[in-house]
């Protein structure tokens, strides 16, 4: 309501000169106090190996902004490197369906416990490290409200639907990428995803040493070792071991004195592997039952046979020749195979990195006993072949590796320095 003159009551035109001034002044104190709050990053990593990535970062990005605070959930690795956790990354650990729907109402209480501290902590960023189940709906809900999002490690959306990319986009304003055929994938959807490269292709060496890795496992150094993984999950154990050890028995007949290496990831693992063991004809004496060194088992080794996933990758940084094996249950293959659902012709990393076949891969019906074996062999006998696969798996080890956490933080930064219209910030 105005007065004659289009005055507002009780204001003089003199008044309103310091009005502004009083205002203006308030304005740049509180955009003082904002710029000297330090910098606020929350990360979520629901596993083992997502805290491994989330410790490397915080290093980084701590080197970046000296008086950065980090909060969100993690495990031993990142309170380590300085992040205090809301939450434990073990709450999130869950796998399988039934699980997931066991513990679903205590996930979704957590998500919303976690959704609401991090609003009210208001993050410069919100870092999602893989778990995507989880944290992609979690980077929807903080970017629907203003806060700036990252995904760390991006879904195979190069294996099964590429449309996955952008939902993926619409969750995070970066996508964090381990290998280089997946930025392309975002580009064709206008997704910034950068590759980063691999932290384990960091963390290996270009070289090992076999014999020390014997030494350390108190194997022969002149035998014939075989190095045998079906899977760090009771799933797939019960799916492989038994293939697998009939295919390493039959290697044993045609190569005397072979041993057999057998890692086991935890204590449920070695039960059922020490029982598939008693069961199958290998010899005692030159079977190894391991706690974990699955690592140091495919450094020893001169082959390896092992379950498809993030261990392919492993045997070759290692620079080992391996075979590769998988089994789903009968009516998942078929409702994949039916609906077109894997986009890809190679499962095996390597193989999709060199985009040929490096290592045999025997999936579902294809993996036997006889199949496997005589893929085993095929190594031992051509030694030439081991001999040329080396140079291929350096040239993929040194495309991968990056020093991965630096060029995540790097991303992050650009992420952080940029103004809301993509533009440099003050």
């Amino acid at each position: 309501m105005t007065g004659p003159g289009g005055h507002t009551p009780g204001i003089t035109t003199a008044e309103i000169v310091p009005l502004a001034a009083l205002a203006t002044s308030v304005e740049q104190t509180l955009a003082v106090r904002a710029s000297d709050r330090p910098v606020r990053i929350a990360l979520v990593a629901g596993e083992a190996s997502g805290d491994l990535l989330g410790a490397g970062l915080v290093r980084e990005l701590r080197l970046r902004f000296p008086n950065a605070e980090f909060a969100g959930i993690g495990g031993d690795a990142m309170r380590s490197a300085g992040c205090q956790t809301w939450f434990d990354a073990s709450e999130l650990a869950v796998m399988g369906l039934t699980e997931i729907l066991r513990h679903l109402p205590r996930l979704l209480k957590l998500r919303r416990e976690f959704r609401a501290r991090a609003l009210e902590w208001q993050p410069d960023v919100f870092i999602g490290i893989d778990a995507p189940d989880f944290n992609l709906g979690v980077e929807r809900w903080l970017k629907d409200r203003g806060i700036r999002t990252v995904h760390y490690v991006s879904p195979s959306v190069w294996a099964w639907r590429e449309k996955r990319a952008e939902k993926i986009g619409a969750s995070a304003d970066l996508v964090l990428c381990l290998f280089p055929m997946e930025p392309p994938i975002y580009a064709k959807h206008g997704i910034d995803a950068r590759f980063v490269g691999h932290p384990m292709a960091d963390d290996i060496p270009l070289h090992n040493d076999r014999e020390q890795a014997r030494a350390e496992l108190g194997l022969p150094s002149n035998a014939k070792v075989l190095a045998v993984l079906p899977g760090s999950r009771l799933g797939e154990i019960g799916k492989l071991g038994e293939p697998f050890f009939e295919a390493a028995w039959q290697v044993s007949e045609r190569i005397p004195g072979l041993h057999v290496v057998v890692p086991a990831a935890n204590a449920a693992c070695r039960q059922l592997i020490s029982e598939q063991l008693s069961a199958s004809a290998l010899p005692v004496a030159h079977s190894h039952l391991l706690d974990g060194n699955a690592r140091t088992a495919m450094i020893a080794a001169d082959v390896v046979v092992l379950a498809s996933g993030t261990a392919t990758l492993e045997t070759m940084l290692v620079k080992r020749p391996m075979v590769v094996g998988y089994r789903v249950a009968e009516l998942t293959y078929r409702i994949v195979k039916a609906l077109g659902l894997l986009k890809v012709d190679r499962f095996a990393l390597p193989n999709i990195l060199a985009g040929k076949d490096l290592a045999p891969e025997l999936m579902q019906h294809d993996c036997t006993p006889d199949k496997l074996a005589a893929a085993i062999l095929q190594w031992f006998d051509h030694p030439q072949r081991v001999i040329d696969l080396h140079d291929t798996y350096e040239r993929l080890h040194l495309q991968l590796r990056r020093d991965a956490s630096a060029r995540a933080a790097d991303a992050v930064t650009d992420l952080l320095e940029r103004g809301p219209n993509g533009g440099r910030a003050a």
